[in-house]
């Protein structure tokens, strides 16, 4: 949170701001909302919202639990998968 909010917002304000958010990184450029919506989300008491798409770029997190029943522990292991594209471009 920002620490120049004057007071702290309401969990649905909250929400609504995250949401806005991920309509905001939606794979296609159409999909993404334009500067006046995102005022009308913003600014209605209960505006309907779009479900977000898939996001241009994301990063999956897998989860891996071991159960080492001999040495009594028990460990959590994370794995990150990045994707990425990189294009490099050349002058004519």
């Amino acid at each position: 949170m920002d620490a120049l909010m004057e007071k702290p917002a309401d969990t649905s304000e909250l929400l609504r701001s995250i949401h806005v958010g991920l309509l905001f990184v939606q794979q296609q450029p159409e999909d993404r909302p334009t500067m006046p919506s995102v005022m009308l989300m913003l600014d209605s008491e209960n505006p309907a919202l779009p479900q977000p798409n898939q996001p241009g770029f994301y990063t999956e997190r897998y989860s891996t639990e071991t159960d080492s029943s001999l040495t009594g522990t028990f460990r959590t292991s994370y794995t990150t998968l990045n994707d990425a594209t990189i294009t490099t471009l050349h002058g004519r």
